[in-house]
């Protein structure tokens, strides 16, 4: 297991037809030697899985990667301002390599599509 800092960048869309660099995540997550996210990484490294959302005209949103039972994982916020949980679409089927794609969706209720940019050992 690697606690990897991953890149996800907003992909096409019809509002964004080029996707768009200023909006996605930046976060820590244990994976695989595969590039598949690792449940028992995260269980022993979960105080270290933090999440940041960026998004213009809006405050970082900042919290941590979550699993729960079965296969479920999600985006948690924590504060006064507490943002919903955003679950992963079959996160736990991805491999986090640049140019895979992964469906979130998000506290309004969307699904996005992000790319993935980037997915380095964190230092």
């Amino acid at each position: 297991m690697a606690l990897m800092q991953i890149r996800l960048e907003l992909a096409r869309d019809h509002d964004f037809p080029e996707g768009s660099r200023e909006r996605g995540y930046e976060f820590v997550a244990p994976l695989t030697g595969e590039g598949e996210l690792d449940p028992a990484g995260w269980h022993a490294a979960r105080k270290s899985c933090w999440v940041r959302r960026f998004w213009p005209g809006e405050d970082d949103a900042n919290g941590r990667l979550v699993h729960h039972q079965g296969r479920l994982w999600a985006f948690h916020y924590d504060g006064a301002e507490a943002l919903p949980e955003e679950p992963i679409f079959r996160f736990d089927r991805h491999r986090f390599s640049p140019g895979d794609y992964v469906s979130i969706t998000e506290h309004d209720g969307a699904l996005r599509t992000f790319r993935v940019i980037s997915a380095r050992p964190l230092h």
